[in-house]
């Protein structure tokens, strides 16, 4: 590498969002990216076919490689992490989600480098405090499940810190969907699933209602394009407003029938839906809504225009899911 060259980091680069953050850098003319993750994945080394970038990092060497280079790093993407809602493994989370993050955050400090980090709507646990993202708020939440529980501590633990980078963003990431995301498996968005369902069987299975107020399938999600989540990162990042925690979603719930209706429309065949009854394993944490509150960062200067969801649905469907296409 050169050494007069200065570089932008993501993490996690060869998975979904970091995969998509790593193209949209490139369509804007940016091929100065360190990528890290752990690589070896066969299923996710096809994210980064066509990628450009100078240097691929393992992720357990990129503290070693930070030592010698973070002078020359002037921005961070920290968009890798554990995202497994079902594991129970807290160790597994504290290591790979907050200690990982904590050192990232420590180099960010000493060496003056901006940062974006993902956090995760997670974070609000089963909604009684509401979705605004008010940092004050931020150390009653009560996540449902060991991941969203690594996420906010994370969050709390920076808004503690008197040493910060000189422009930091934890984005809370709502249910992001889109192409790149084929290894996430279980994971993987319910229009991924939806859509595998439907080319099997032309029907699509959801979850069961367990609670009077909620219709079969009418549990409702904040859906966001991951076109539009890398858009908002790649902004923030570069627009001076306040450092802090932001949400990051479209600002409108809709339901699970929605969405595979959606799904339906895109693939011009007529909706069937079944309903199943939730896992014993995830009944307890599920989530039954989620909506960002968006006011704090369009009052802060986010003009962006989200894809509503029949827009992302048949976008991912038409140019990505029916050609098992990456972007």
């Amino acid at each position: 590498m050169e050494q007069a060259r200065k570089y932008i980091v993501v993490t996690g680069a060869a998975g979904f969002i970091g995969s998509v953050m790593t193209d949209y850098l490139n369509s804007l003319g940016l091929s100065n990216l360190i990528l890290v993750d752990d690589f070896s994945s066969s299923e996710k080394a096809i994210n980064l076919s066509g990628k450009q970038y100078v240097l691929k990092v393992h992720r357990d060497q990129f503290e070693e490689w930070l030592e010698t280079h973070a002078p020359l790093v002037t921005a961070i993407y920290h968009l890798g992490a554990r995202t497994d809602t079902t594991l129970q493994d807290r160790k597994i989370f504290r290591h790979l989600n907050l200690d990982y993050t904590k050192m990232i955050w420590e180099y960010c400090c000493r060496y003056r480098i901006a940062l974006v980090y993902a956090s995760s709507a997670a974070t609000y646990g089963d909604g009684s405090l509401g979705y605004k993202d008010d940092e004050a708020l931020i150390p009653d939440l009560r996540p449902l499940n060991p991941y969203g529980e690594s996420k906010n501590d994370f969050d709390i633990w920076a808004l503690q810190q008197k040493v910060q980078p000189p422009h930091w963003y934890g984005m809370k990431f709502f249910n992001v969907y889109g192409p790149n995301e084929y290894h996430k498996g279980r994971m993987a968005s319910v229009i991924f699933h939806a859509f595998r369902q439907i080319q099997a069987g032309g029907s699509v299975k959801l979850f069961r209602s367990h609670k009077p107020e909620y219709d079969d399938g009418g549990q409702l999600r904040d859906f966001v394009y991951v076109k539009d989540v890398v858009t908002v990162c790649e902004w923030i990042l570069n627009s001076g407003i306040a450092s802090g925690i932001y949400n990051l979603g479209t600002g409108e719930a809709r339901t699970f029938n929605d969405l595979v209706r959606a799904i339906f429309s895109a693939l011009d065949h007529p909706a069937r839906i079944e309903y199943i009854d939730t896992p014993e394993d995830i009944r307890e944490s599920y989530q039954y809504f989620t909506e960002a509150d968006m006011d704090k960062i369009r009052e802060r200067g986010l003009k962006h225009r989200f894809h509503t969801l029949e827009e992302g649905v048949a976008d991912y469907v038409k140019q990505y899911l029916l050609h098992n296409a990456t972007w």
